[in-house]
């Protein structure tokens, strides 16, 4: 159910939106098995991480829902005429941000840019599930080469 669409102009209050979906759109949280929050962004939360995974955790565990987070890192091309978040982070300090929230949300970070995919937890369950299975492959394949050593 895509029911809520938080934009938060100029600045990045990261909390002050969660609060709003919760409150808002989470208050009948009985009538649906399951309920996920996506935060598509472009940096890090105007909020201390720390304040925001401690949030996240209480949050995510009260309501039984899991946060996702999908960041976008682009050419940033700072001009006089953008608003500067309150709080800013490289990109590799953003992503390390998110991870942290992510996981006190038990839920999924990816992290892609103009160039590709740079991280993705789906992705990453994905490769790992190949390689156990390459792995089971290659152990068959020297059982049923033993076994026609020994026949």
């Amino acid at each position: 159910r895509w029911v809520l669409n938080l934009q938060c102009k100029g600045s990045r209050n990261f909390l002050s939106a969660l609060r709003r979906a919760v409150e808002v759109d989470f208050k009948d949280r009985d009538r649906h098995e399951s309920q996920g929050l996506y935060l598509l962004t472009t940096g890090i939360p105007d909020q201390e991480t720390h304040t925001v995974s401690a949030y996240v955790a209480e949050v995510c565990r009260g309501f039984d829902l899991q946060l996702h987070v999908c960041l976008f890192s682009g050419m940033e091309n700072i001009d006089s005429s953008r608003v500067l978040p309150a709080r800013y982070a490289d990109p590799a300090d953003t992503a390390t941000a998110f991870r942290e929230i992510v996981q006190a949300a038990n839920g999924r970070f990816h992290w892609f840019g103009e160039t590709g995919i740079f991280e993705s937890d789906d992705i990453t369950v994905i490769v790992s599930e190949m390689e156990k299975a390459n792995s089971y492959s290659q152990k068959c394949a020297f059982l049923v080469e033993s076994l026609k050593q020994r026949s």
